[in-house]
């Protein structure tokens, strides 16, 4: 397939349905090495008045559903998905809830270096699974060293104010286009894909894209 299609995807870094998301299309793009997707990540802040330095889990959930119960029962569907999906995520190690704005400019500066899906994926382990705080200037220069990114420079930038208020009028721009919940998948830059749709959707829209394409 010689054509190329755009597949913006609206994401943060602790939104479980995003790690999902991505594991659901990951299995389809696997299945159709042809696809035509040429893939860009936008930041979209799920908590964008997050204090910088995060806060302790167990208030965050407590505070968002109104109690430890209320919490257990909302975070059910995404326990089941997840496994379904053949991913683990180890939500009894996590500590803390960080603010993601630093994670999405290494996204961003990963972008510039062709590791964007590298960086994403590198994120999306160290929260979900290994149950680091991805709001940490080490924690994420760790990560950069480790999808082949200068984590010296990683670090001297995540101590300057470096695209935190482009981050900040992405976020936004999306909420000004409807967007209020991610994953958002938009392809083409037409036709918006809501949630963590299974691979088998993902198949159709391939084939619907090699047909017409």
């Amino acid at each position: 397939m010689t054509n190329t299609i755009k597949l913006d995807i609206m994401s943060d870094p602790i939104c479980p349905w995003c790690y999902i998301g991505k594991k659901h299309l990951d299995v389809a793009l696997a299945d159709h090495p042809d696809h035509p997707f040429v893939i860009e990540w936008h930041p979209f802040q799920l908590n964008p008045d997050m204090p910088a330095g995060g806060m302790d889990r167990r208030a965050y959930l407590e505070g968002k559903f109104s109690g430890k119960e209320a919490a257990v029962k909302a975070y059910a569907p995404v326990v089941e998905h997840a496994e379904k999906a053949g991913l683990n995520i180890n939500f009894e190690a996590m500590k803390r809830t960080p603010n993601t704005l630093d994670a999405h400019r290494l996204i961003h500066w990963a972008g510039i270096e062709g590791r964007q899906t590298a960086a994403v994926a590198a994120l999306f382990q160290a929260y979900f699974v290994d149950a680091r705080d991805i709001g940490d200037h080490e924690v994420l220069a760790d990560i950069a060293d480790g999808i082949e990114m200068d984590a010296a420079v990683v670090t001297r930038l995540l101590n300057t104010d470096e695209d935190a208020q482009s981050i900040r009028e992405r976020d936004a721009h999306s909420r000004k286009m409807g967007i209020s919940s991610v994953p958002t998948f938009i392809v083409g830059g037409k036709h918006a894909v809501p949630g963590a749709q299974p691979p088998d959707l993902w198949a159709k829209v391939i084939a619907e894209l090699s047909e017409a394409g």
